[in-house]
Protein backbone atom coordinates (compact mmCIF):
# COMPACT_ATOMS: atom_id res chain seq x y z
CA UNK A 1 0.00 0.00 0.00
CA UNK A 2 2.39 2.23 0.67
CA UNK A 3 4.31 1.46 -2.26
CA UNK A 4 0.78 2.05 -4.37
CA UNK A 5 1.23 5.81 -2.61
CA UNK A 6 5.05 6.12 -3.75
CA UNK A 7 4.26 5.56 -7.71
CA UNK A 8 0.97 7.66 -7.57
CA UNK A 9 3.19 10.52 -6.34
CA UNK A 10 6.04 10.17 -8.97
CA UNK A 11 3.59 10.02 -11.25
CA UNK A 12 1.93 12.87 -10.14
CA UNK A 13 5.43 15.11 -10.32
CA UNK A 14 6.58 13.37 -13.91
CA UNK A 15 3.41 15.16 -15.18
CA UNK A 16 3.44 18.45 -13.36
CA UNK A 17 4.68 20.93 -15.67
CA UNK A 18 7.73 22.73 -14.84
CA UNK A 19 6.82 25.90 -16.65
CA UNK A 20 3.66 28.41 -16.02
CA UNK A 21 1.07 28.06 -17.82
CA UNK A 22 1.37 31.75 -19.17
CA UNK A 23 3.99 33.85 -20.73
CA UNK A 24 5.41 32.53 -23.87
CA UNK A 25 4.41 28.63 -23.00
CA UNK A 26 2.51 27.06 -25.63
CA UNK A 27 -1.30 26.96 -24.96
CA UNK A 28 -1.80 22.83 -25.64
CA UNK A 29 0.87 22.25 -23.20
CA UNK A 30 -0.93 23.76 -20.19
CA UNK A 31 -3.90 21.72 -21.39
CA UNK A 32 -2.00 18.23 -21.31
CA UNK A 33 -0.19 19.23 -17.79
CA UNK A 34 -3.97 19.74 -16.56
CA UNK A 35 -4.62 16.15 -17.81
CA UNK A 36 -1.65 14.53 -15.96
CA UNK A 37 -2.26 16.55 -13.14
CA UNK A 38 -6.10 14.74 -12.87
CA UNK A 39 -4.66 12.06 -13.85
CA UNK A 40 -2.23 11.56 -11.25
CA UNK A 41 -5.14 13.17 -8.45
CA UNK A 42 -7.14 10.21 -9.94
CA UNK A 43 -4.48 7.66 -9.07
CA UNK A 44 -3.77 9.07 -5.73
CA UNK A 45 -7.98 8.82 -4.85
CA UNK A 46 -7.40 4.92 -5.75
CA UNK A 47 -4.86 4.40 -4.15
CA UNK A 48 -6.01 5.91 -1.13
CA UNK A 49 -9.22 3.49 -1.35
CA UNK A 50 -7.76 0.68 -1.45
CA UNK A 51 -5.19 1.04 1.41
CA UNK A 52 -8.40 2.61 3.57
CA UNK A 53 -10.15 -0.73 2.05
CA UNK A 54 -7.43 -3.06 3.28
CA UNK A 55 -7.19 -1.79 6.47
CA UNK A 56 -10.97 -1.70 7.46
CA UNK A 57 -11.37 -5.43 5.97
CA UNK A 58 -9.20 -7.24 8.70
CA UNK A 59 -9.99 -7.13 12.28
CA UNK A 60 -8.52 -8.97 15.22
CA UNK A 61 -9.84 -10.53 18.38
CA UNK A 62 -8.00 -10.84 21.16
CA UNK A 63 -7.78 -13.89 23.70
CA UNK A 64 -10.55 -14.50 26.03
CA UNK A 65 -13.18 -12.22 23.33
CA UNK A 66 -15.47 -13.39 20.57
CA UNK A 67 -16.58 -10.65 18.07
CA UNK A 68 -20.30 -10.42 16.18
CA UNK A 69 -20.80 -8.46 12.70
CA UNK A 70 -23.34 -5.99 12.25
CA UNK A 71 -24.26 -5.89 8.36
CA UNK A 72 -25.59 -2.32 7.04
CA UNK A 73 -27.64 -4.58 4.94
CA UNK A 74 -28.62 -7.37 6.61
CA UNK A 75 -27.93 -6.70 10.22
CA UNK A 76 -26.77 -8.77 12.84
CA UNK A 77 -24.82 -11.70 11.12
CA UNK A 78 -25.53 -15.21 12.45
CA UNK A 79 -21.69 -16.14 12.77
CA UNK A 80 -19.58 -15.83 16.04
CA UNK A 81 -16.08 -15.07 15.62
CA UNK A 82 -13.69 -16.60 17.39
CA UNK A 83 -9.97 -15.56 18.30
CA UNK A 84 -7.38 -14.38 15.90
CA UNK A 85 -7.55 -12.79 12.30
CA UNK A 86 -10.69 -12.26 10.68
CA UNK A 87 -12.27 -10.77 7.81
CA UNK A 88 -14.78 -8.47 7.02
CA UNK A 89 -16.54 -5.99 4.23
CA UNK A 90 -15.37 -2.55 5.18
CA UNK A 91 -18.25 0.36 5.47
CA UNK A 92 -21.00 -2.61 5.02
CA UNK A 93 -19.80 -4.74 8.24
CA UNK A 94 -18.97 -3.45 11.41
CA UNK A 95 -17.52 -5.57 14.12
CA UNK A 96 -18.68 -5.86 17.89
CA UNK A 97 -16.29 -7.62 20.38
CA UNK A 98 -17.28 -8.99 23.87
CA UNK A 99 -15.14 -10.01 26.62
CA UNK A 100 -16.00 -13.45 27.25
CA UNK A 101 -13.75 -13.39 30.54
CA UNK A 102 -15.22 -14.17 33.80
CA UNK A 103 -16.04 -10.62 35.83
CA UNK A 104 -17.15 -10.38 39.64
CA UNK A 105 -19.91 -7.79 40.32
CA UNK A 106 -21.54 -7.15 43.92
CA UNK A 107 -24.61 -5.84 45.37
CA UNK A 108 -25.39 -4.95 48.97
CA UNK A 109 -29.39 -4.96 49.75
CA UNK A 110 -31.51 -4.45 53.23
CA UNK A 111 -33.89 -6.99 53.54
CA UNK A 112 -36.43 -8.69 56.29
CA UNK A 113 -35.86 -12.52 57.76
CA UNK A 114 -38.22 -14.63 58.14
CA UNK A 115 -39.27 -13.01 61.91
CA UNK A 116 -38.93 -9.68 60.53
CA UNK A 117 -35.59 -9.30 61.25
CA UNK A 118 -33.76 -6.36 58.84
CA UNK A 119 -30.73 -7.87 57.57
CA UNK A 120 -27.41 -6.43 55.23
CA UNK A 121 -26.69 -8.69 52.73
CA UNK A 122 -23.51 -8.54 50.70
CA UNK A 123 -23.55 -11.40 47.93
CA UNK A 124 -20.90 -11.47 45.16
CA UNK A 125 -21.22 -12.84 41.56
CA UNK A 126 -19.24 -14.67 39.12
CA UNK A 127 -20.56 -14.04 35.68
CA UNK A 128 -19.96 -14.00 32.09
CA UNK A 129 -21.98 -14.21 29.00
CA UNK A 130 -22.64 -17.16 26.97
CA UNK A 131 -20.39 -17.02 23.63
CA UNK A 132 -23.11 -19.37 22.04
CA UNK A 133 -25.51 -16.51 22.18
CA UNK A 134 -24.01 -13.07 21.78
CA UNK A 135 -25.93 -12.05 18.60
CA UNK A 136 -28.98 -12.31 21.12
CA UNK A 137 -27.23 -10.49 23.87
CA UNK A 138 -26.22 -7.32 21.51
CA UNK A 139 -29.48 -7.18 20.37
CA UNK A 140 -31.70 -7.58 23.01
CA UNK A 141 -29.23 -6.13 25.76
CA UNK A 142 -26.36 -4.34 24.18
CA UNK A 143 -22.65 -4.17 25.33
CA UNK A 144 -23.81 -3.59 29.17
CA UNK A 145 -25.81 -6.51 29.65
CA UNK A 146 -24.59 -7.33 33.12
CA UNK A 147 -25.24 -3.70 34.57
CA UNK A 148 -29.01 -3.52 32.84
CA UNK A 149 -29.80 -7.15 34.49
CA UNK A 150 -28.02 -8.13 37.54
CA UNK A 151 -28.61 -5.62 40.12
CA UNK A 152 -31.78 -6.23 39.66
CA UNK A 153 -32.14 -10.14 39.64
CA UNK A 154 -29.13 -10.23 42.29
CA UNK A 155 -31.87 -8.02 44.78
CA UNK A 156 -34.71 -9.52 43.80
CA UNK A 157 -33.18 -13.15 44.41
CA UNK A 158 -31.38 -12.00 47.37
CA UNK A 159 -34.79 -10.41 49.39
CA UNK A 160 -36.67 -13.57 48.28
CA UNK A 161 -34.17 -16.25 50.14
CA UNK A 162 -33.57 -14.32 52.99
CA UNK A 163 -37.10 -14.28 53.94
CA UNK A 164 -37.31 -17.68 53.87
CA UNK A 165 -34.85 -18.18 56.52
CA UNK A 166 -35.39 -16.84 60.59
CA UNK A 167 -31.98 -14.46 61.75
CA UNK A 168 -30.39 -16.88 63.41
CA UNK A 169 -30.67 -20.03 60.75
CA UNK A 170 -28.66 -16.82 58.16
CA UNK A 171 -25.44 -17.34 60.50
CA UNK A 172 -25.83 -21.01 61.00
CA UNK A 173 -26.85 -22.09 57.49
CA UNK A 174 -24.99 -19.68 55.62
CA UNK A 175 -23.94 -22.21 53.02
CA UNK A 176 -27.32 -23.51 52.31
CA UNK A 177 -28.14 -19.50 52.15
CA UNK A 178 -25.49 -19.02 49.79
CA UNK A 179 -26.54 -22.41 47.75
CA UNK A 180 -30.31 -21.12 47.37
CA UNK A 181 -29.71 -18.07 46.26
CA UNK A 182 -27.38 -19.64 43.31
CA UNK A 183 -29.84 -21.93 42.24
CA UNK A 184 -31.99 -18.81 42.52
CA UNK A 185 -30.10 -16.28 40.16
CA UNK A 186 -28.58 -18.90 38.15
CA UNK A 187 -32.47 -19.98 37.29
CA UNK A 188 -33.13 -16.32 36.34
CA UNK A 189 -29.91 -14.98 34.96
CA UNK A 190 -30.32 -18.33 31.92
CA UNK A 191 -33.43 -16.50 29.97
CA UNK A 192 -31.08 -13.92 29.76
CA UNK A 193 -27.77 -16.39 28.35
CA UNK A 194 -25.56 -15.15 31.29
CA UNK A 195 -23.81 -17.86 32.80
CA UNK A 196 -22.82 -17.93 36.73
CA UNK A 197 -19.88 -19.51 37.97
CA UNK A 198 -19.81 -18.41 41.44
CA UNK A 199 -22.44 -17.02 44.01
CA UNK A 200 -20.66 -15.92 47.61
CA UNK A 201 -22.21 -14.54 50.76
CA UNK A 202 -19.34 -11.30 51.57
CA UNK A 203 -21.16 -9.61 54.36
CA UNK A 204 -23.74 -10.30 56.51
CA UNK A 205 -25.02 -8.00 59.61
CA UNK A 206 -28.36 -7.64 61.37
CA UNK A 207 -30.08 -3.79 62.64
CA UNK A 208 -27.98 -2.75 65.43
CA UNK A 209 -31.36 -3.58 68.22
CA UNK A 210 -31.12 -7.68 66.73
CA UNK A 211 -27.28 -7.07 67.81
CA UNK A 212 -27.87 -6.09 71.06
CA UNK A 213 -30.50 -8.22 72.02
CA UNK A 214 -28.71 -11.29 70.85
CA UNK A 215 -25.55 -9.87 72.70
CA UNK A 216 -27.89 -9.46 76.10
CA UNK A 217 -29.15 -13.41 75.58
CA UNK A 218 -25.52 -14.77 75.86
CA UNK A 219 -24.70 -12.65 78.76
CA UNK A 220 -28.28 -13.63 80.19
CA UNK A 221 -27.17 -16.98 79.34
CA UNK A 222 -23.62 -16.83 80.74
CA UNK A 223 -25.20 -15.68 84.04
CA UNK A 224 -27.39 -18.66 84.32
CA UNK A 225 -24.44 -20.67 83.58
CA UNK A 226 -22.33 -19.64 86.37
CA UNK A 227 -25.16 -19.27 88.83
CA UNK A 228 -25.71 -23.00 88.26
CA UNK A 229 -22.31 -23.92 88.98
CA UNK A 230 -22.39 -21.34 92.22
CA UNK A 231 -25.22 -23.65 93.13
CA UNK A 232 -23.68 -26.83 92.34
CA UNK A 233 -20.89 -25.46 94.37
CA UNK A 234 -22.86 -24.39 97.30
CA UNK A 235 -24.48 -28.09 97.13
CA UNK A 236 -21.43 -29.94 96.96
CA UNK A 237 -19.71 -28.23 100.13
CA UNK A 238 -23.21 -28.66 102.06
CA UNK A 239 -22.67 -32.27 101.15
CA UNK A 240 -18.73 -31.83 102.62
CA UNK A 241 -19.82 -29.87 105.69
CA UNK A 242 -22.50 -32.64 106.29
CA UNK A 243 -19.54 -35.31 105.85
CA UNK A 244 -17.11 -34.15 107.75
CA UNK A 245 -19.59 -33.14 110.84
CA UNK A 246 -20.95 -37.07 111.15
CA UNK A 247 -17.67 -37.99 110.43
CA UNK A 248 -16.33 -36.31 113.55
CA UNK A 249 -19.45 -37.07 115.61
CA UNK A 250 -19.09 -40.87 114.79
CA UNK A 251 -15.47 -40.41 115.82
CA UNK A 252 -16.44 -38.73 118.85
CA UNK A 253 -18.59 -41.59 119.13
CA UNK A 254 -16.08 -44.31 118.69
CA UNK A 255 -13.63 -42.72 120.52
CA UNK A 256 -16.04 -42.59 124.01
CA UNK A 257 -16.77 -46.28 123.88
CA UNK A 258 -12.94 -46.84 123.17
CA UNK A 259 -12.72 -45.32 126.78
CA UNK A 260 -15.57 -46.99 128.36
CA UNK A 261 -14.26 -50.25 127.02
CA UNK A 262 -10.51 -49.68 127.98
CA UNK A 263 -9.76 -46.49 129.84
CA UNK A 264 -5.92 -47.07 128.81
CA UNK A 265 -7.01 -46.08 125.38
CA UNK A 266 -6.22 -42.11 126.59
CA UNK A 267 -3.07 -42.70 127.84
CA UNK A 268 -2.09 -44.14 124.29
CA UNK A 269 -3.46 -40.70 123.35
CA UNK A 270 -1.41 -38.84 125.81
CA UNK A 271 1.47 -40.43 125.15
CA UNK A 272 1.18 -39.67 120.79
CA UNK A 273 -0.02 -36.22 121.96
CA UNK A 274 3.34 -35.33 124.12
CA UNK A 275 5.62 -37.29 121.58
CA UNK A 276 4.54 -34.77 118.73
CA UNK A 277 4.93 -31.91 121.53
CA UNK A 278 8.11 -32.87 122.58
CA UNK A 279 9.14 -33.21 118.91
CA UNK A 280 8.02 -29.97 117.62
CA UNK A 281 9.93 -28.44 121.14
CA UNK A 282 13.64 -30.19 120.70
CA UNK A 283 13.10 -29.03 116.79
CA UNK A 284 12.62 -25.55 117.86
CA UNK A 285 15.63 -23.36 118.64
CA UNK A 286 14.32 -21.45 121.08
CA UNK A 287 14.10 -22.29 125.32
CA UNK A 288 10.52 -23.08 126.77
CA UNK A 289 9.73 -22.96 130.32
CA UNK A 290 6.11 -23.98 130.33
CA UNK A 291 4.39 -26.51 133.27
CA UNK A 292 4.56 -29.89 131.99
CA UNK A 293 0.81 -30.14 132.75
CA UNK A 294 -0.10 -27.84 130.33
CA UNK A 295 2.01 -29.73 127.36
CA UNK A 296 0.63 -33.30 128.78
CA UNK A 297 4.46 -34.26 129.11
CA UNK A 298 3.53 -35.41 133.09
CA UNK A 299 3.28 -38.78 132.09
CA UNK A 300 4.42 -39.93 135.19
CA UNK A 301 1.97 -37.88 137.63
CA UNK A 302 -0.99 -39.34 139.06
CA UNK A 303 -3.32 -37.72 136.14
CA UNK A 304 -4.23 -40.84 134.36
CA UNK A 305 -5.53 -42.72 138.01
CA UNK A 306 -7.35 -39.59 138.81
CA UNK A 307 -9.09 -39.69 134.73
CA UNK A 308 -9.26 -43.70 135.48
CA UNK A 309 -10.89 -43.14 139.07
CA UNK A 310 -13.25 -40.74 137.49
CA UNK A 311 -14.14 -42.87 134.60
CA UNK A 312 -15.06 -45.65 136.76
CA UNK A 313 -16.99 -43.55 138.79
CA UNK A 314 -19.47 -42.35 135.76
CA UNK A 315 -19.71 -45.78 134.69
CA UNK A 316 -20.78 -47.04 138.46
CA UNK A 317 -23.40 -44.29 137.88
CA UNK A 318 -24.63 -45.21 134.47
CA UNK A 319 -25.17 -48.74 135.85
CA UNK A 320 -27.02 -47.78 138.89
CA UNK A 321 -29.53 -45.87 136.66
Amino acid sequence: MAQKFRDAFQKMAQNIPKGGAGGGGEPGRGAGAAKAASRAAGSLIVAGGLGYGAYNSIFTVEGGHRAVIFNRIVGMKPQVYNEGLNFNIPWFERPIVYDIRTRPVNLQTLTGSKDLQMVTIGVRVLHKPDQNNLVWIYRHLGMNYDERILPSLMNECAKAVVARYNANELLTKREEVSAAISAELSARCSGFHVLLEDVAITHLAFSPEYAKAVEAKQVAQQDAERAKYVVLGAIQEKKTIITKARGEAESAELIGNAVKRNPGFMKLRRIDAAKDIADTVAGSGNKVYLNADSLLLNLLGDADDKFEKSVHGQSRGWLGK
